[in-house]
Order: structure tokens, then sequence, then C-alpha cells
């Protein structure tokens, strides 16, 4: 019984970390759509970025920073909500995502 429900709780966390992974379903699910489009070329407001296509280790340092709140200038507060519901391992995979979206 013990080894079923281990097994299982693992088959649970890769799947989970599977999810977590897919860039394009965390862009939509962490709200990453409502300010910087759909294509993140065409942002809600004309002073919020255009992230389409940003250098993958800038996007991730960007988020990450305001998330810790080492960034708090500009539209950072706007996003400092945002980035309380995004893990290290989300973040990563949204600056993935972003990198490769045509600019």
């Amino acid at each position: 019984m013990k080894t079923k429900l281990a097994l299982a709780c693992a088959v649970l966390a890769v799947a989970g970390s599977a999810i977590a992974a897919d860039g394009a379903t965390l862009y939509q699910e962490k709200t990453c759509i409502a300010c910087h489009g759909k294509d993140g070329k065409k942002p809600l407001m004309p002073d919020y970025p255009k992230i389409a296509g940003q250098n993958v280790k800038y996007i991730e340092k960007q988020m990450t920073d305001i998330k810790s709140g080492a960034r708090a200038n500009g539209n950072s507060a706007a996003m400092k909500g945002v980035m309380v519901i995004v893990s290290e391992e989300e973040i990563k995979a949204l600056a993935d995502y972003v990198s490769k979206l045509k600019p």
C-alpha cells in the first residue's frame, strides 16, 4: 500500500512539473497575456514593454527581481502582485516561452 501511494505521489509530482513547465499555458494562466498581449507584442498600455523575443536571461532576471523587490521602478508594482503566484520554475518556463515569441 505504501509503495502504491509513494508511486502515485511521484507520478503526480512529475505531472505537475510537466504542466508547470509549459510556458504557453503559464503565459495565459498567470495573466501575462492581459498586460503584454497574446503574442507579447501588443501591450495593454503604451508604457508596458513589448516582451516577445527578449533575451531569456534578461526576462528571467526582470521577473526574479520584481518578485524579490530588487526591481521596484516603472510599472514593476503592477507585476509585483502577479509575481507572488509565480514559482522559480515557472519563471524559467515563462522566460523561455517569451524569448521564443517572434518580435
